[in-house]
């Protein structure tokens, strides 16, 4: 229930930071100016693709993962939880990237980005700390 929970906040954040992308939102909510820098600058787009919508459908993907997990008939299933930990290791993985370009070239923090590395690292703890039983005969 967790993943799911913290999987859904993910996707909450990374709405935001897409319609702020869109241009639905006058101004990012932040408070340092870091946010804008970061959200503006020509590493906010990876292959073509926008950063935040990036992370929101891998949000949303491990949302849906984990609320397979939680039905019945797959709670003894190992794949959900092995599925998660590449997902959500993957994601680590590319918010590291992301940090590295936010520490050591763009040169500005965004509070948001950060909050998705708690959320993404967060995500991956718990699919680490899912110990399935395993079925015997």
């Amino acid at each position: 229930m967790g993943l799911a929970v913290v999987g859904l906040i993910g996707v909450l954040v990374s709405i935001y930071l897409y319609l702020y992308k869109l241009g639905v939102l006058g101004a990012i909510a932040c408070g340092t100016g870091g946010c804008e820098t970061v959200q503006l600058s020509p590493y906010s787009r990876f292959l073509g693709i926008e950063v935040p919508l990036i992370g929101l459908l891998g949000y949303l993907a491990v949302t849906i993962v984990a609320m397979f997990g939680l039905q019945p008939q797959w709670q003894e299933a190992r794949w959900p939880t092995t599925l998660l930990r590449i997902m959500t290791g993957g994601g680590v993985v590319f918010t590291l990237y992301l940090t590295y370009l936010e520490l050591f070239v763009i040169h500005a923090i965004c509070r948001w980005c950060v909050g998705s590395a708690i959320i993404i690292t967060t995500l991956f703890v718990l699919s680490l700390l899912d110990r399935r039983p395993v079925r015997t005969g």
